[in-house]
């Protein structure tokens, strides 16, 4: 049977890394749209959606370990 306390450490830090990966492309995103002058956040919404998908994959993956 598994540790319980090493899945939550586990599950527990897949969610940090979502919000780091995930506020770091906003970030980029916005930082970028406003460099390049945009009105509407293209990058920034860009760059969230693919974090979050590969985030989504990367959790899909972990959980079927």
């Amino acid at each position: 049977m598994p540790d319980p306390q090493n899945n939550f450490l586990k599950y527990s830090g897949l969610g940090l890394q979502l919000l780091l990966v995930i506020g770091t492309c906003a970030w980029v995103g916005l930082k970028i749209d406003q460099y390049l002058g945009f009105k509407f956040p293209v990058f920034l919404m860009s760059l969230m959606l693919l974090s979050f998908i590969g985030m989504m994959y990367k959790l899909y993956r972990s959980l079927n370990e």
